[in-house]
């Protein structure tokens, strides 16, 4: 059974050649010579707690181009929402389809679905994580600079789920990650004790300029994620804005990414993430041949 449930999961080898296959499908899929269609015959369930622009049209349309079918499920369109368990919706959905994706709100749920499931689970965000993105972040940064080992990240904001992703994939590609935020949006302790644990080259500092120093990547995010109290966020992370004159202290080849959606004037200035160093949408683009290249993993096994 092939789950894509967190990248600490996997070995370095069997991720990059993951991103190999999704760089592959890209250049593919922009020349029209045609595509590998991994998921002819087989339905792909698709189970949103959560709503989602990215995440639905980059996964429905990458089931459709490798030959699938894509089954959209709210909660509402199941019985989960009248109070079935996650483990017979997981033992049922089984029966119907061959691989199952979900967008859920609390990662136990992820795991008892996939603990419960006889087809491929996919991890399409959770409170914890988001995988996928990675996937597509990683695919961005090879496209900008080349292999990842070696490469520095700055990471400016929450420690929020996407922070914890990009924890795991800091150790297993082994680039440099410079998180810098407010103390008590820290990432959870324990993950960091594991990445360090693992040889991960994990910087945590309140201190912005030195997070961003010739960083080759910047990275952040919403300050307030979706479901969470707004508080006191909006003052405690005003001074971790990326904005022109901080990106000016990256190196002049940095690009900026975001897994959007972005508030324009919050965490980013129209400046930076309209401007010539924005990848965010080219990163977009990738979540759809990222997320095909890991489907085939989980499906075909290739």
């Amino acid at each position: 059974m092939r789950h894509f449930l967190d990248l600490k999961d996997f070995s370095t080898d069997t991720l990059q050649s993951i991103l190999d296959k999704g760089l592959r499908m890209k250049v593919t899929q922009k020349s029209g010579d045609g595509h590998e269609l991994p998921l002819s015959g087989k339905t792909v369930a698709m189970i949103f707690e959560k709503p989602s622009t990215r995440t639905r049209v980059s996964f429905e349309v990458g089931i459709t181009q490798l030959g699938g079918t894509p089954l959209v499920l709210s909660a509402s369109d199941l019985q989960i929402g009248r109070g079935e368990s996650i483990e017979d919706t997981a033992r049922v959905l089984s029966r119907y389809v061959n691989a199952i994706v979900i967008r859920c709100y609390k990662h136990e749920t992820l795991l008892t679905l996939a603990k419960h499931s006889s087809v491929p689970v996919i991890n399409a965000l959770t409170n914890w994580s988001h995988p996928c993105q990675l996937m597509a972040d990683l695919m961005t940064m090879i496209e900008y600079h080349g292999p990842l080992a070696g490469q520095t990240v700055a990471w400016l904001g929450d420690g929020n789920n996407v922070a914890v992703s990009w924890i795991e994939a800091a150790v297993r590609f082994g680039f440099h990650l410079r998180i810098a935020g407010p103390q008590r949006y820290a990432p959870p302790a324990g993950l960091l004790a594991w990445a360090r644990a693992n040889g991960g080259d994990i910087m945590l500092t309140d201190d912005v300029s030195l997070a961003i120093d010739k960083v080759q990547t910047v990275v952040t995010d919403v300050w307030v994620s979706m479901g969470a109290d707004e508080g006191s966020r909006r003052k405690d992370f005003a001074p971790y804005q990326v904005n022109a004159k901080l990106m000016k202290s990256a190196a002049s080849d940095a690009i900026f990414m975001h897994c959007l959606p972005a508030r324009r004037g919050m965490e980013v200035t129209a400046e930076v993430i309209d401007g010539p160093q924005s990848a965010v949408f080219d990163e977009a683009e990738n979540r759809l041949h990222a997320q095909k290249a890991i489907m085939a993993w989980c499906v075909s096994g290739n």
